[in-house]
């Protein structure tokens, strides 16, 4: 894809929620989870490379003592659908066993990957693990069992880009939440 490609995308693009909207919800959600997790001691694990927008913003915005870490796992590699496969590219360094881990993503879509990774977080022993998307995407593919335990914003069942979220590697920085014109 060439950026005069990915220019055309985003001017196509149906913009969802502009950035004030996003950061206003970014605003509402770091409230509502400070107030649950703010005296936990928290290991805060962004998943990369979605989650860097949202990850930052939270941060930002929380005012308690954290520890943060990262993890690498995604099924996409590039493309605009996952495959069968999960592939761990980096896992956290940070020792996960009795801590409360907050995973902070960009979207929950289809959910095995983040499904997986709190399945992870379990294995290494984390006394709680809590999950945080930017997105909850009405995908009526997804299980039911597989749910979020907070996101900032719900969106249609397209593809979407923005806030990190990506289009082939590209976007991540689009200034507002958008859905690809046509999906």
């Amino acid at each position: 894809m060439t950026p005069d490609e990915v220019r055309r995308v985003l001017n196509e693009a149906d913009c969802l929620y502009n950035r004030e909207v996003v950061e206003e919800a970014i605003d509402r959600l770091a409230t509502a989870t400070a107030e649950l997790i703010g005296d936990t001691n928290p290991l805060v694990l962004g998943v990369m490379n979605g989650a860097v927008v949202l990850l930052g913003g939270l941060l930002t915005r929380w005012s308690f003592p954290l520890h943060v870490d990262y993890l690498h796992a995604t099924r996409y590699r590039g493309a605009t659908t996952g495959g069968d496969h999960l592939h761990w590219l980096a896992v956290p360094r940070t020792p996960l066993r009795d801590r409360t881990v907050v995973i902070v993503d960009d979207v929950l879509d289809g959910g095995i990957t983040l499904s997986a990774i709190c399945d992870y977080c379990r294995e290494q022993g984390a006394r709680d693990v809590i999950s945080i998307v930017l997105v909850n995407k009405a995908n009526p593919d997804r299980d039911p069992a597989i749910t979020v335990d907070h996101a900032a914003l719900d969106a249609p069942n397209r593809y979407l880009f923005g806030y990190g979220m990506d289009y082939h590697d590209y976007l991540r920085n689009a200034p507002g939440i958008f859905a690809v014109r046509g999906t």
